[in-house]
């Protein structure tokens, strides 16, 4: 069991606050890291189809294109909805303080969001021919852990809390869609490619 955090209460809102010196490697890397694959995203939409390709790739970065997102079965544009709010809610999270009301309320958000993503998930099957695929296992995995790390904070570990939700956002959000960014794929279709 991870070593319990004790956090002080604000005696006006009684609200749980964080020590303000302590913070993990995460949160002091992530606005590096942020930066750097912002500036790398930037760097690739501009040059192109000058990128070397493995594959014949025709890569033309452009607004999405609401007409291939209206194609898209409601499971998929629920699961699209649902991820890409998570995604920039969890960016604000790791920005934001930790244990005020904001980031309670938020929480509570990013905890909805991310399992609707989950459990939209599961009815997208189409890639497979109507099958589980592996990328499922991410789904599965965030319906489990997602309400381990709420009773984490619930019970006062936070430090379980942050590992798992860190973890939720890596593991089902970054790695997840860095796999739906795949030329073909969707995501490819409504942002990089033809």
């Amino acid at each position: 069991m991870g070593r319990v955090e004790a956090l002080k209460e604000d005696p006006v809102t009684h609200a749980a606050v964080s020590h303000p010196g302590r913070s993990s490697l995460f949160a002091r890397l992530f606005p590096v890291l942020l930066v750097l694959a912002l500036a790398g995203a930037a760097v690739w939409m501009a040059l192109g189809d000058s990128l070397p390709s493995p594959a014949p790739v025709r890569l033309r970065p452009h607004l999405p294109d609401p007409a291939v997102l209206r194609e898209t079965p409601l499971a998929v544009q629920i699961h699209l909805a649902a991820a890409l709010g998570a995604f920039m809610l969890g960016l604000a999270q790791f920005a934001l303080p930790k244990g005020t009301g904001l980031h309670r309320t938020l929480g509570w958000t990013w905890v909805l969001l991310i399992g609707a993503a989950a459990v939209s998930s599961l009815f997208i099957r189409y890639l497979n021919h109507g099958a589980f695929s592996l990328i499922h296992i991410l789904s599965a995995w965030t319906l489990v852990v997602l309400p381990m790390a709420v009773y984490a904070v619930r019970r006062g570990d936070i430090r379980t809390h942050r590992n798992r939700m860190t973890g939720l956002f890596i593991g089902g959000l970054l790695i997840a869609g860095v796999l739906a960014v795949a030329p073909g794929r969707l995501m490819w279709r409504l942002f990089l490619g033809d």
